[in-house]
């Protein structure tokens, strides 16, 4: 029996263009992950059951196919514990599903290659690959091509999960977005970003990046002014996090942010061997 958590991710960035061929959209966004997580716990069975959480479809479709990419006629028993809040932006069902698709792989007698591993990933959802690692990435294309990149982690995050707001479909976002042209300006925006992002050196430096263009909330701006050095959505939301350099200041915001919803403090995950 195998057992790893499971990061939730922010997007410290999310810059959104137009629609590609493959019918998604283009988008260069920052992600972080943070040490709020679910825990996976995995063993080798005959067939493929997933526990814990009820409404899984995306574990048992990533157990189904890595058996067939392997060629092995067994499955996984999964029991998922869940922590993460359910489509709220912080991606707790494709960290599940890269989760479990590494602790699967290593019971194999032959495991697949990383690049196997990312192309499996990638075949069930744009942003599953960046959770076969730690850490912060540059996603690119349709979310699913990555790039180490080494952002300071000498801060708190926290995350509001406001109070009676429910998570819009991607679907109705992106059209939403859509109309109102939101891809203009497409690569001036990359550009600034790039920019931005090369001269991070410090927490406060985060500040700096673009706001997401998908998704606001005037919760933000209540985080700003309790001290975070930057707040945004994450993702399509509904969930807004706020960055704070003192721990102290952190939980005093928590407390008072707690009227809008439920508040969680949680901490950035560092690359493998980062300090």
């Amino acid at each position: 029996m195998r057992s790893a958590p499971a990061f939730a991710k922010i997007n410290l960035a999310l810059v959104v263009g137009p629609l590609r061929e493959d019918a998604k959209h283009e988008v260069v966004t920052v992600l972080q992950q943070i040490d709020l997580h679910d825990t996976i716990t995995l063993a080798p069975a005959d067939d493929h059951l997933v526990e814990g959480f009820a409404d899984d479809t995306i574990v048992t479709r990533t157990l189904t196919t890595l058996a067939r990419s392997a060629g092995v006629a067994h499955g996984w028993h999964v029991h998922i514990e869940k922590r993460i809040p359910i489509a709220s932006g912080l991606g707790g069902g494709s960290s599940d599903a890269a989760t479990a698709l590494g602790l699967a792989n290593e019971t194999l007698d032959e495991p697949l290659r990383r690049d196997e591993l990312h192309r499996i990933a990638a075949g069930l959802g744009a942003d599953v690959p960046f959770f076969l690692r730690r850490g912060s990435q540059l996603a690119m294309g349709d979310g699913s091509d990555l790039a180490d990149v080494g952002l300071p982690t000498a801060y708190a995050v926290v995350l509001v999960v406001p109070r009676g707001e429910t998570k819009d479909s991607s679907g109705a976002v992106y059209a939403a977005f859509d109309a109102r042209d939101g891809a203009a300006g497409f690569e001036a925006r990359v550009a600034r970003l790039r920019e931005t992002l090369a001269a991070v050196s410090t927490a406060h430096d985060l500040a700096a990046l673009p706001s997401n263009d998908l998704a606001s909330s005037p919760l933000a701006a209540q985080l700003e002014a309790v001290g975070a050095i930057r707040a945004d959505v994450s993702g399509a939301g509904p969930i807004v996090y706020g960055l704070f350099a003192d721990e102290a200041e952190a939980a005093a915001a928590a407390e008072q942010l707690s009227a809008f919803g439920r508040t969680i403090v949680a901490h950035p995950v560092a690359a493998a061997g980062a300090s």
